[in-house]
Formats: C-alpha cells, sequence, structure tokens
C-alpha cells in the first residue's frame, strides 16, 4: 500500500488491512516504521469521521468510583462536604473549577472530561 492520505473508507480499510499484515514487524524496521505512519494515519480518519465524545462529567465519576471501588465520601477532600457531595452526584450542584482542578490532581482524572457541561436536576420545591 502506498502511503497517503485517507479520502475514504476503502483507503481506511487498506490501511487497516497493511497494519494487520505489519503487526509483527520488529522494532527499528522499515515495516515497523510503515507501521507506526500507518497507525498515524488511521488514527487521525476515525477522529475525523467516527469521533468519540468525552462522557459527561458525572457519569465518569461515577465509573470512576466503580472501577476504583471508591465510596462518594472519598469524595470529600476534592469536592467538599457529604452534602456537597451529594448534590454534585445527584446533578443538583455544578463541578466547579476549584472542584475540576482538585479531582484532577488528587484522583488523576483528564480536567477537560471534568470541565464540559452537563445537564442538572432541579428540585422540586
Amino acid at each position: 500500500m502506498e502511503l497517503k492520505p485517507l479520502r475514504n473508507l476503502a483507503d481506511y480499510q487498506a490501511a487497516l488491512t497493511a497494519i494487520e499484515a505489519l503487526w509483527s514487524a520488529p522494532d527499528g524496521s522499515p515495516e515497523a516504521e510503515r507501521l507506526e505512519v500507518l497507525a498515524l494515519l488511521v488514527e487521525a480518519y476515525e477522529q475525523r469521521h467516527f469521533p468519540i465524545e468525552q462522557p459527561d462529567p458525572i457519569a465518569f465519576l461515577e465509573y470512576v468510583l466503580e472501577t476504583r471501588g471508591l465510596e462518594p465520601a472519598d469524595l470529600e477532600p476534592f469536592i467538599g462536604s457529604p452534602g456537597k457531595v451529594a448534590a454534585v452526584m445527584k446533578r443538583q450542584l455544578p463541578l466547579s473549577l476549584e472542584m475540576i482542578r482538585h479531582l484532577a490532581a488528587g484522583l488523576h482524572l483528564p480536567a477537560e472530561v471534568l470541565i464540559q457541561e452537563y445537564a442538572l436536576h432541579q428540585d422540586a420545591a
């Protein structure tokens, strides 16, 4: 396969086939370099044509809690009081910039996910 921009699905599929054929190329070989360039081309094509949206910040926090075996109380050092944590997790209170900074630094989470806008629920008064 000639190295060129991937402009359509046929180009993309041909690049995937070439990658599969080169997958076991020894490090430092010309084939490994070709594999690396093809992988970059495929990545660029996928970002353009099959974008994956960032997760919702609260859904992401729920995922982090679940996968790390944490409880909402474990968010208190980063968000604040138990009531604040509950309000954030129930989407009644938005994450503040300070909370996002603390979560990103303390739990090693990507701030670009946490900073996104998300819908809040309004309690019936």
